[in-house]
């Protein structure tokens, strides 16, 4: 592992590490999980993920495209910026700290040695060594940013801060929303509309764990609401979807995420979402509504039926009373699959930014289609839930 008095990259290193392009295109899902094999070996550490996406590969596969679009790019890292972001925000929501970094440093070199055996290198190694430091020490100061923004914030604090699940209300036949209050009845952040909490939680007889919710409350200061869908099987969210949860404590981090409506608005507006993909644009959708906002927005909600579509009373009452500027257009599926991108582009106003939220297939297919049915690409904004797999081609 690189010191801190070694880790800057030299043009060879990074010629070394775009070398290693074609190893990792054939190799990195190897690599990333067995990393995470090592990293989990940690029972502190492993608390951490949702082993939901271990199972599914779903974590994998998104770190072994992050670290091969990071070696394409090791010479051009301003074109991860965006990435860069998500990925410490995600980190302050799970409470990842500077001392966790050189256990993930220990894992992936370690798992490139096994995965590639003598083709790796001590030229090779030290070159990743150096490279997974120049990005850890980028996020480590980000997340000192946001760390000390939350921590200085009105109602703000930090680390695992406790709440009690106040109250639980059933959404639709899939989904139930959350009450959350501070145990010390203190004020809390008022959240970006769009973003989301870490929630440390016991699950009786699962043990604990952590996951990320968007808030679906707005700007109000004495507790937030998320809302969880019923996954089948799924231990947290069967749980949160049942009656057995009121009244239980709770961890959580101050809300995270960049997913959020700008301060200045700028044309119409569109949200495209399926399924419980809907939540982060709640609180976007009241601030959208109060009378002082003019803006046109667009809302296209996909579910397999009026039964399982969250909130759908809630925005066919802000449609109705809009007066025609915010207009809902819902698409039932009835079965399994979801509507194209044409029928989508053909719902969105012309120059709307469009807002993309929802399942992982239907992100891949609507973000990689909308341009090719017309839609800009600098017009796209889009949030994956669990693990970012990186929605384009």
């Amino acid at each position: 592992m690189s010191t801190s008095s070694d880790r800057s990259l030299t043009p060879g290193d990074i010629a070394i590490i775009k070398a290693t392009v074609p190893a990792l295109e054939a190799h990195g899902l190897d690599i990333t999980t067995e990393m995470y094999r090592r990293l989990l070996a940690d029972p502190t550490i492993a608390e951490m993920f949702d082993p939901a996406h271990q199972k599914n590969g779903a974590q994998p596969r998104a770190l072994a495209m992050a670290v091969l679009a990071y070696a394409k790019n090791i010479d051009n890292l301003g074109v991860m910026g965006s990435a860069v972001e998500r990925i410490a925000q995600k980190h302050v929501s799970l409470e990842i700290q500077p001392e966790h970094y050189p256990h993930v440093a220990t894992a992936l070199l370690g798992a490139i040695k096994s995965v590639l055996g003598d083709a790796a290198t001590p030229d090779i190694l030290n070159a990743w060594g150096k490279a997974y430091w120049a990005l850890a020490d980028i996020l480590i100061g980000r997340e000192h940013q946001l760390y000390d923004a939350s921590a200085h914030a009105e109602g703000g604090w930090t680390g695992w801060r406790p709440f009690i699940i106040d109250r639980t209300e059933r959404n639709c036949e899939t989904a139930t929303s959350v009450y959350l209050r501070p145990a010390d009845n203190k004020p809390v952040i008022a959240p970006k509309p769009g973003q989301y909490l870490g929630v440390d939680l016991e699950i009786p007889g699962h043990g604990r764990t952590r996951r990320n919710y968007s808030i679906t409350s707005s700007g109000h200061r004495h507790g937030y609401r998320i809302t969880a869908r019923h996954i089948p099987n799924g231990a947290v969210s069967t749980w949160l979807n049942s009656d057995q949860c009121p009244g239980t404590p709770v961890l959580l981090s101050p809300p995270a995420g960049d997913f959020t409506l700008p301060e200045k608005l700028n044309g119409p507006i569109a949200f495209v979402a399926a399924g419980i993909g809907i939540t982060p644009f709640i609180p976007m959708l009241d601030v959208l509504s109060r009378p002082e906002n003019t803006t046109p927005v667009q809302i296209v909600q996909v579910a397999h039926s009026s039964a399982t579509a969250p909130f759908a009373r809630e925005l066919a009452e802000v449609a109705r009373n809009s007066d025609g500027r915010i207009r809902l257009t819902t698409r039932l599926t009835e079965k399994d699959g979801h509507p194209d991108a044409v029928w989508v582009a053909q719902q969105i106003p012309a120059e709307a930014t469009v807002y993309i939220c929802g399942p992982l297939g239907f992100m891949r297919d609507i973000v990689n289609g909308l341009p090719k049915a017309g839609i800009a690409t600098n017009r796209l904004r889009y949030e994956t839930f669990g693990p970012d797999t990186g929605v384009t081609d």
